[in-house]
């Protein structure tokens, strides 16, 4: 059965469970799990929930705070009494004045102040208990709220942060007005479901790092990781930084969306092999003396023989050692699924994913 913490929250480009399990019980490794590219952290909590020490790095505190709440998962004493205390502490809590218009037209204003309080107060860096609240609130903070009592948000995809300018004009054409809805009542709701299944017995971490600094964000784990499974910013397809930016903003980002400074959106073909190599030169100190390498990629217009091999030299330019293909790959339909709620954009050009098994031996 399926753990409720997998699903915390939606993210683009995440593999099911099913695929981090399948290849753990194929593979039984012997050391460390470990995904340098971790998204919300399916293969470490997976991992963990197998009993394996895991770990994983990623530049967008979404993924991070997501990834962490899963592996870090308070009990749900912990959390009730976290909410009740903060929901106490709310009620003096003067709001701010958010200037845009889209803040006015997406969230009705008690809801809003009580976001605008749990974005001040939150330590989600620091605690355990604190980083999961901020992960319900990163699931609720925005959805199909006409489907769902759940949802803070006018109507909103869940897996995307539209555009401030479009979200207005959309709202205004179907003349669609934010709910107004009790954000704690909706997290201590959200907590009691979460909560239900049994955390897993190993602890693990996913660091805010760049992969091609993962070596310096756990350097505890040199010689021991015996399993990367793990799947790579696709080649030109959508910004991470820019789709997320309302959840970004309750982290403590800017009101406005930004492009991204960070290696998430690749428009250059040569420059993504060589950002590639350079993640595995970054993950090569971790790897035990044999390891295995399971990637998951996809992109716009790629065929499977030149993914494979142009993988299989960043894999040898940047861990140095000998690189061997274990099968010649697997191809996978792509799911669009809740992306085209309100836009095409992202899944435009990319209707196949590849499934890659290598192993590095020293």
């Amino acid at each position: 059965m399926r753990h409720r913490l997998h699903s915390i929250c939606p993210y683009f480009a995440m593999f099911p469970e099913t695929f981090v399990r399948t290849h753990l019980q194929n593979l039984q490794p012997s050391g460390a799990i470990f995904d340098p590219f971790a998204g919300r952290g399916t293969t470490p909590f997976e991992a963990a929930l197998n009993g394996y020490r895991a770990a994983g790095t990623d530049t967008n505190p979404v993924a991070v705070c997501i990834s962490n709440s899963k592996l870090n998962a308070p009990t749900l004493a912990q959390a009730l009494r976290r909410l009740e205390m903060l929901d106490h502490q709310s009620k003096d809590f003067e709001a701010e004045s958010e200037a845009e218009e889209f803040f006015k037209c997406c969230y009705a204003p008690s809801t809003l102040r009580q976001l605008q309080f749990l974005r001040q107060r939150l330590r989600w860096r620091k605690s355990s208990t604190e980083c999961f609240i901020a992960a319900l609130v990163l699931w609720s903070l925005h959805g199909e709220s006409h489907r769902s009592p759940n949802y803070f948000s006018n109507r909103m995809p869940r897996t995307i942060s539209t555009k401030p300018q479009y979200s207005v004009r959309w709202w205004q054409r179907h003349r669609c007005t934010p709910p107004r809805r009790d954000v704690f009542e909706i997290l201590r709701r959200m907590a009691e479901f979460r909560l239900r299944d049994p955390s897993p017995g190993v602890r693990g971490r996913v660091a805010e790092r760049d992969a091609r600094l993962a070596y310096c964000a756990f350097p505890g784990l040199a010689g021991r990781v015996s399993t990367i499974i793990t799947s790579p910013p696709y080649l030109d397809v959508t910004s991470y930084h820019e789709d997320q930016w309302l959840r970004l903003w309750f982290l403590g980002g800017p009101a406005v969306p930004t492009a991204s400074r960070f290696d998430d959106r690749h428009t250059s073909t040569e420059y993504y092999w060589s950002f590639l190599a350079d993640a595995w030169r970054g993950v090569a100190p971790l790897l035990a003396s044999e390891s295995v390498i399971v990637v998951r990629i996809g992109g716009k217009y790629l065929r499977l023989e030149p993914v494979k091999e142009r993988l299989l030299l960043s894999l040898r330019e940047g861990l140095q050692r000998e690189v061997l293909a274990l099968d010649g790959g697997t191809i996978s339909p792509f799911r669009r699924g809740q992306r085209k709620i309100f836009h095409n954009n992202f899944s435009r050009g990319v209707q196949r994913e590849f499934d890659f098994r290598f192993s590095a031996n020293a």
